[in-house]
């Protein structure tokens, strides 16, 4: 039965994928699905779960973004 746009709905899994980054959260969630994209096929949606600073003192040393990857799951 079609859901969206004539589309069958189909099943996905989801992963949790931390990325970090010195520059900004959105190097950060970038560097995740860069990283997540080197061994799984077929990402279709992101999304940001999580915003974690690594400090010293009172200066930002590093950013982490949690990000949730959502995949078709191969049949």
């Amino acid at each position: 039965m079609p859901l969206f746009g004539g589309k069958s709905a189909m099943t996905q899994k989801v992963i949790e994928v931390v990325g970090v980054s010195k520059e900004s959260f959105a190097k950060a969630a970038e560097n995740a699905v860069a990283e997540a994209a080197r061994t799984v096929r077929g990402m279709k949606w992101a999304r940001v779960h999580e915003l974690e600073m690594e400090l010293d003192g009172k200066k930002i040393k590093s950013y982490r973004a949690t990000v949730r990857i959502y995949f078709g799951i191969e049949r």
